[in-house]
C-alpha cells in the first residue's frame, strides 16, 4: 500500500511595496505678493562735534577752570600754562622793536635830504620787520600756553589738577556738542539698496522702553570696506540719547517690489545649492533655487520659481526626482508664508 502524502499550500506572501505608487502630498501654487522687507543692524550714538582737550605746547598748569558736565561756550578760557619766560622775551622783543622803530624813522628822515643811502635806510627798515615779527612769533608760543573751548558743548570729566606739568599728549578734559547727535553703523553690501541721503529710519537704544526714535540718513561712505564687506552710514538723531550709546538701527526696502515667498521646510538643502520640490503634469521634479530675504517662517525665492508653479508643501519624505503625485489638498501659498 502507498501511503500518500499531502503538501499544504504555501501561504501568499505579503505584496511589497509598489515604488510607482503615486504620493500623497499638498501643494500651494507660487503668487507674488509685497513683504515689508526690514533688517536690524547695531549702531552707535556720536555727538555732533566731539574732542579731547590737549595743550599744544608743554607746561606746568598754572589756571584750570573745568566745570564738570557743564554747558561751556566757545571761547572760553579752560586752562593755563605757564608762559613766564615767554613773557619777559615778549617784553624785550617790544623793547627792539620800539628802538628799531626809531631808528627807522630818524633813517627815513635822513634819506629825504639825502643824509644816508637807500642801503641804510633799508637795514633799518628790515630791523622793524624782523622785530615784528619776533614779537608775532612769541605771542603765538604764548597763545598756545592757553586752552580754550572751541567750540560750544558739554565738557566731561576733569583729568588733571592745577601744578600738574603736561604734554601734548596729555587729555585735560572732553568736549562734546550734544544738542545735536548722529548715528554711526554699517550694513552688509547686499543691503545697500537699503539706505538712501535723506531716508527716515527707526532706531531703538537698550535704555529706552522699546519706544524707536526716528533718524534720516545724511550721509553714506561711498566706497565698501574691502576687509568687512560693510558699508558705513550716517544718521542725524531726532532725540535724546548719550554720546557713544549702543543702538538698534531698523532699516526697510528703499522700493517694495513683488516678490516670491515660501515656507523655509520646503528648501531642501543640498551640498552645493537648495532645492525645491514642485508638480508639474503629475510627475514631481527638484529645481535649484536661490534664495534672499529671511523672515521668521518664510524665505524669499530669487530665482528657480516661477508664478503659478506648484510646490510641494506637505509630503515630502518620499519625494524624489520623478515620482508620481497624487494632490491632497492645494492651499494659498500667501496664507502660510504669513
Amino acid at each position: 500500500m502507498i501511503a500518500a502524502v499531502g503538501c499544504k499550500e504555501k501561504p501568499k506572501s505579503f505584496d511589497k511595496f509598489n515604488a510607482n505608487a503615486p504620493v500623497f502630498v499638498d501643494i500651494a501654487v507660487v503668487a507674488t505678493q509685497i513683504v515689508d522687507k526690514s533688517v536690524e543692524v547695531t549702531g552707535t550714538v556720536l555727538a555732533t562735534e566731539s574732542i579731547e582737550l590737549h595743550p599744544e605746547t608743554n607746561g606746568r598748569i598754572t589756571y584750570l577752570q573745568i566745570p564738570e558736565g557743564k554747558l561751556v561756550q566757545a571761547g572760553t578760557v579752560l586752562a593755563k600754562l605757564n608762559d613766564a619766560d615767554l613773557q619777559a622775551q615778549l617784553e624785550k622783543i617790544k623793547v627792539q622793536l620800539e628802538l628799531a622803530s626809531i631808528n627807522e624813522q630818524r633813517n627815513l628822515q635822513l634819506l629825504k635830504v639825502k643824509g644816508i643811502n637807500q642801503s641804510d635806510y633799508d637795514i633799518s627798515l628790515q630791523q622793524v620787520k624782523s622785530s615784528k615779527a619776533d614779537l608775532a612769533y612769541t605771542q603765538s608760543l604764548i597763545d598756545k600756553t592757553v586752552v580754550k573751548a572751541p567750540f560750544t558743548g558739554q565738557i566731561g570729566l576733569r583729568q588733571v589738577s592745577v601744578g600738574a606739568f603736561i604734554n601734548t599728549t596729555s587729555t585735560i578734559a572732553t568736549l562734546q556738542k550734544t544738542d545735536k547727535l548722529k548715528i554711526d553703523f554699517t550694513v552688509p553690501e547686499m543691503y545697500e539698496p537699503y539706505v538712501k541721503i535723506g531716508k527716515s529710519i527707526k532706531v531703538e537704544g537698550i535704555e529706552t522702553d522699546h519706544s524707536k526714535i526716528n533718524a534720516n540718513i545724511f550721509a553714506i561712505e561711498p566706497q565698501i570696506n574691502a576687509t568687512t564687506r560693510n558699508i558705513k552710514v550716517r544718521a542725524a538723531l531726532q532725540g535724546t540719547m548719550l554720546a557713544g550709546a549702543y543702538v538698534k538701527v531698523y532699516l526697510s526696502e528703499n522700493t517694495k517690489k513683488p516678490t516670491i515667498m515660501v515656507p523655509t521646510n520646503v528648501i531642501i538643502p543640498e551640498s552645493k545649492s537648495k532645492q525645491i520640490a514642485i508638480v508639474k503634469k503629475g510627475i514631481a521634479q527638484l529645481v535649484d533655487v536661490e534664495t534672499g530675504y529671511r523672515t521668521s517662517g518664510a524665505v524669499e525665492i530669487t530665482k528657480g520659481l516661477n508664478v503659478g508653479d506648484s510646490v510641494i508643501v506637505a509630503g515630502m519624505l518620499f519625494v524624489k526626482q520623478g515620482s508620481k503625485i497624487k494632490v491632497g489638498k492645494t492651499v494659498a501659498i500667501i496664507d502660510i508664508t504669513k
